[in-house]
């Protein structure tokens, strides 16, 4: 499955995001606790769900609903 390397957010909904380039993996840890990949996501989307103005909003609109995931 591979590292990802996470770094914390200000969000009411994630706690931390990361993104491996080289295998296309977002991981998000919710402020829950649980923690998903996101597959085949281009580095566009994390670089988007950084800079959003509401990366909680962002990723329950844009990636949530768009990518396959597992959870770990």
């Amino acid at each position: 499955m591979g590292y990802v390397h996470r770094r914390p957010v200000e969000s009411s909904v994630l706690a931390e995001v990361g993104y491996d380039r080289s295998r296309r993996v977002l991981e998000v840890k919710l402020v829950s606790g649980a923690v998903y990949q996101y597959l085949d996501v281009p580095a566009r989307e994390f670089m988007a769900l950084l800079a959003a103005e509401s990366a909680g909003r962002y990723y329950n609109s844009d990636i949530k609903p768009n990518y396959e995931f597992r959870q770990l």
